[in-house]
């Protein structure tokens, strides 16, 4: 199959975005392989008998995108962005789950890319990570987009700034001060426990 163009894949999503569902069934061929990537990229930094496989993480994903009530799509990037988002909530659903049964045993280890430079060496159980985002994302949206589209949808600065529509320099200060942000919280636990803390 040639390789299609970045309109391809905008029109396709303009398309599902006006309403129609088909345009979904003829846009993901055309972005499979960067989907794969992402599940790819989750699934190496799950313990190796984690019950879902790349495919599965990828066919759950398509599910809940079907159901995903008509967001403006701007981009390829913004596509891969909300893709990225919903696998990281599939996955955070699943160590929630596998958590309450097992009461704290067995949980979870993500490694945070040393090439992404938010965790160094330093592992963070996802069900953690995800808590930070969410904290972090309530007091300032846009550095909590910021860290789901670098670190979760793997997007360069320049695909964050523009699917944000803001610039590479904002994307840059955001990510510096949400990295050092989400470190502090993951290193003192449960940022649920430190609202007072967040001004």
């Amino acid at each position: 199959m040639p390789l299609r163009s970045p309109t391809d894949v905008t029109d396709l999503l303009h398309a599902w975005s006006n309403g129609d569902r088909s345009a979904l069934d003829r846009l993901v061929p055309l972005v499979y392989q960067e989907l794969r990537s992402l599940a790819r990229r989750y699934m190496r930094q799950e313990r190796a008998d984690h019950t879902l496989q790349a495919t599965s993480l990828i066919n759950e994903a398509y599910v809940r995108l079907i159901d995903v009530n008509r967001i403006q799509w701007q981009s390829r990037a913004h596509f891969l962005a909300v893709a990225a988002q919903a696998m990281r909530r599939i996955l955070v659903e699943s160590a929630r789950r596998r958590h309450r049964q097992k009461r704290g045993g067995d949980v979870v280890l993500v490694a945070l890319d040393e090439s992404q430079d938010i965790g160094h060496d330093k592992g963070a159980d996802l069900v953690a990570l995800s808590d930070a985002l969410t904290a972090l994302a309530s007091f300032d949206a846009r550095m909590g987009q910021v860290v789901e589209l670098r670190f979760f949808g793997g997007l360069s600065v320049e695909e964050t700034a523009d699917v944000l529509h803001v610039s590479p320099e904002t994307v840059m200060r955001d990510w510096k001060t949400a990295k050092a942000w989400l470190l502090r919280e993951l290193s003192q636990g449960n940022p649920e426990n430190r609202r007072d803390d967040r001004s």
